[in-house]
């Protein structure tokens, strides 16, 4: 018994007036729906296209902006060619038309009401969007961070006795609902009703309210919808017909839930286990997590983990640079060991050059014999007398470009 009820907690059975008194309270199994994982991700998406289902399809009139007789001026009149209005005598005569850009003309591609409006989803993905809605409602600091009040509630998920199927009166679901703890929820509800700000006010939709506790009920045609709908904020649902968008108003997961005994009970039946087929959705199993325990860096630095790991390795070969032959000498005599000598033979045979280049310039730079200086002076003293000679020194042009003086 021990065992079992640590694999499945007990949830205690909140007693109203006029329940027949017993010596201990009544308590039923946990659903393993309440253990389900909970996804925001696939809630927010599965809700914003549940939305749209139900928007109604809404354009602009065909003809708007194109009831006139507007037509282009042409080029030559200094002006653009946008299509204007014809006549005169009026501020409308010569005003451009037809276009988006004009006052009074058509609104750039005009809303149609063949817009695709709906949204198809999975089948799968809506159940997991509710089971995920109906395990958030199962954790207190989720419900407490929507901004439910459940500060006076017993326990959550909060289960009420069958005898609440039975109210009539709305008197009697008021303090059905002070009896458990969840008024205080109902009044921040009733409370909060205000004018919607901006232009939904004159759309139907004029007032605004938060929302309080759902209610939950098990027996069709139960008396409590009629006693409860009138509560602002309160919403009443059929367990078997469980509406995302009651569950997760806005996407937002953490309803306050309130469920009856007969409705708690019946979650078994309708989602199934973990490991069960759901008895009212053909081949339907509970979602399961990857893994159970989600904190991944406490699992590795377990002892259980570490224990059976390698230990670290701290020196780790790193892979050699690999080092150019054409540069690297060393790198060269691992491919070839021949090339030391080669390298050798070509500096001496280089050097061997530059030695034997030295000495013929050596050789062509020894000073001028004798016999080739008497000769570049005998050739100097014949350019004198034929400078001194030449008729060329009594124009004073000649002599100053030869460069005698007279």
């Amino acid at each position: 018994m021990a065992a079992t009820a640590a694999a499945r907690p007990l949830v205690t059975v909140q007693a109203l007036d006029g329940d027949m008194a017993t010596d201990s309270a009544p308590t039923v199994p946990l659903p393993d729906v309440m253990k389900a994982s909970i996804r925001p991700d696939i809630v927010n998406f599965v809700h914003s296209n549940i939305s749209k289902n139900k928007r109604q399809p809404y354009a602009v009139s065909k003809k708007a902006g194109h009831q006139t007789s507007a037509e282009s001026w042409g080029t030559g009149r200094a002006v653009s060619r946008i299509p204007r209005v014809p006549g005169g005598g009026t501020h409308r005569a010569g005003q451009g038309a037809f276009g988006n850009m004009c006052r009074g003309g058509r609104m750039f591609a005009p809303t149609k009401i063949w817009r695709r409006w709906h949204r198809k989803i999975n089948v799968n993905q809506k159940r997991y969007a509710v089971v995920s809605a109906i395990a958030a409602s199962a954790v207190p600091s989720l419900v407490m961070a929507r901004g439910h009040r459940v500060e006076s509630v017993s326990e959550l998920p909060l289960v009420i006795s069958d005898a609440a199927e039975g109210v009539e009166k709305t008197s009697a679901a008021i303090k059905v609902l002070k009896q458990i703890g969840a008024y205080e929820d109902a009044e921040k509800a009733k409370d909060s009703h205000s004018i919607r700000p901006g232009k939904g006010k004159m759309r139907n939709r004029r007032y605004i309210n938060r929302k309080g506790p759902l209610i939950v009920y098990g027996t069709e045609g139960a008396k409590l919808v009629k006693a409860f709908r009138n509560i602002p904020g309160v919403d009443i649902v059929n367990v078997e017909r469980l509406n995302l968008l009651k569950l997760a108003p806005g996407g937002h997961l953490g309803r306050f839930v309130i469920w009856t005994k007969s409705a708690f009970e019946k979650l078994d039946s309708i989602y199934g286990s973990f490991d069960k087929l759901s008895l009212k959705k053909k081949s339907y199993v509970l979602p399961r997590s990857k893994m159970v325990n989600a904190d991944l860096a406490r699992i590795i630095n377990s002892d259980e983990v570490q224990s059976v790991v390698r230990p670290i390795k701290k020196e780790s070969k790193r892979a050699p640079l690999k080092k150019n032959p054409l540069k690297n000498l060393n790198a060269m005599l691992k491919l070839n060991p021949y090339a030391k000598t080669a390298k050798r033979m070509s500096l001496l045979a280089e050097a061997q050059r530059v030695k034997s280049k030295a000495e013929k310039l050596e050789q062509k730079r020894k000073p001028i014999s004798k016999e080739a200086a008497a000769i570049k002076s005998a050739g100097k003293a014949w350019y004198q007398t034929m400078i001194s000679d030449s008729d060329y020194t009594e124009f004073e042009v000649f002599t100053k470009w030869l460069g005698v003086s007279q």
